[in-house]
């Protein structure tokens, strides 16, 4: 006799299917020297639809928000490295290694897809601008798994967390210029509007910092620290999502505010104790829905960007820290650690794909999912070199 479960067994049953095969996928990764987060991506593939096919398609739809609570936690994290003190110390040089490594990676991919593919300027630049974003989550979670730190990791994530302001910023004026390609005129909603909405999530950032350095007074309990923090988060997520922007940066500058005035640094070490099931199922997820089928449609276009992206971050990143006189091993490192590419890039993809036309979109679409799937299988590992190449890490831990 057969059983017919219905949606919240499913649910149930899935994500412990997911969590059990996350931590048994990663017991081989580790014993192959591949951070965990590559070991997630796998077992997401493998539960996939394109091979074992375990997970129900509607659930793994269903739990986009997974993803941005994700992101949250992440972003939150991020925002402790930019101390006050810290940016004093390094302010000047990590804002100029970022536009340094983001724009001459956009500038790289965009003249190559132009000059060398014969790609059209519409298409090329919106590659260029995409090409400027990195994913923060892979990064995070492998120094947070080898518990890597130092002036190398300082660098690395104050970079990461600008360059995708710098991206934000890239595409909307991109977008804006495409948009009047096609009209002949620029519209209030493809050109400022994503800009006021990113700085409006900002200002409420900062809000939601200043506020929860205010409620968690010194005799909160622990539990209360915790229940107050995520329910911030949470809802910041939430306010995001209804104008369709990124929670990264809001997050991010919630974590900035609450480190800068209360200088509470147990508060992100009891987060990062509640979020290791999150993130692990946000990689799965991820995996899940990585279309393994476009990478047969990704074509010479599509591996084009994917290795010229890599060599522009490579190249910018090398060049803003020589300019800078950084360490040797930042100058050397610090651009294999921005190889990984993921979230915002798609977000970014998808939402070309609402506001341009249909051909435009599509393709656009296409290649930065395909190219998504290798940069979420290499990313991780690249990090994890840059970080022992740096010493940043022992390459036996």
């Amino acid at each position: 006799m057969g059983y017919v479960f219905d949606t919240a067994t499913s649910i149930l049953i899935s994500l412990s299917l997911m969590l059990i095969a996350g931590f048994l996928v990663t017991r081989l990764t580790k014993r192959l020297g591949l951070p965990n987060v590559t070991g997630y991506i796998i077992a997401g593939i493998l539960m996939g639809p394109y091979v074992l096919d375990i997970i129900p398609g509607y659930i793994a739809q269903n739990m986009s928000f997974v993803g941005d609570i994700a992101l949250a936690f992440i972003a939150f994290d991020v925002g402790k490295f930019l101390e006050r003190e810290v940016l004093a110390q390094t302010g000047k040089q990590v804002i100029l290694i970022t536009l340094f490594e983001s724009l001459i990676t956009g500038i790289v991919v965009t003249l190559t897809m132009h000059y060398l593919l014969a790609v059209s300027w519409r298409m090329a630049l919106l590659l260029g601008a995409i090409a400027t974003a990195t994913a923060p989550a892979s990064t995070m979670m492998t120094i947070n798994q080898y518990q890597a730190t130092g002036d190398f990791v300082n660098i690395l994530l104050q970079v990461v967390a600008l360059d995708d302001v710098v991206c934000l910023i890239a595409f909307s004026l991109v977008i804006a210029f495409v948009d009047a390609a096609e009209t002949g005129i620029i519209t209030y909603s493809t050109a400022v509007l994503p800009v006021v909405y990113n700085i409006l999530a900002l200002a409420l950032g900062f809000l939601s910092g200043v506020l929860l350095s205010r409620i968690l007074t010194p005799d909160r309990s622990d539990d209360n620290r915790l229940i107050l923090t995520i329910a911030l988060l949470l809802g910041l997520s939430g306010l995001c999502s209804i104008f369709d922007i990124s929670p990264l940066m809001a997050c991010m500058v919630l974590g900035a505010t609450y480190i800068n005035i209360a200088h509470d640094r147990k508060l992100y070490r009891q987060i990062n104790n509640f979020t290791p099931p999150i993130l692990s199922l946000f990689f799965i997820l991820s995996g899940i829905k990585l279309n393994i089928a476009s990478l047969s449609t990704l074509g010479l276009l599509g591996v084009a960007y994917f290795l010229t992206r890599i060599i522009g971050k490579y190249l910018g990143a090398y060049l803003g820290c020589y300019f800078m006189d950084t360490q040797a091993v930042i100058r050397n490192y610090l651009g294999l650690a921005l190889v990984p590419q993921a979230g915002v890039a798609i977000g970014l993809a998808f939402l070309g794909e609402r506001l341009l036309p249909v051909s435009l979109g599509n393709r656009l679409l296409t290649i930065i999912l395909a190219s998504s799937v290798l940069y979420e299988l290499i990313g991780p590992a690249c990090a994890k070199l840059a970080l022992v190449y740096s010493g940043t890490i022992e390459a036996g831990r």
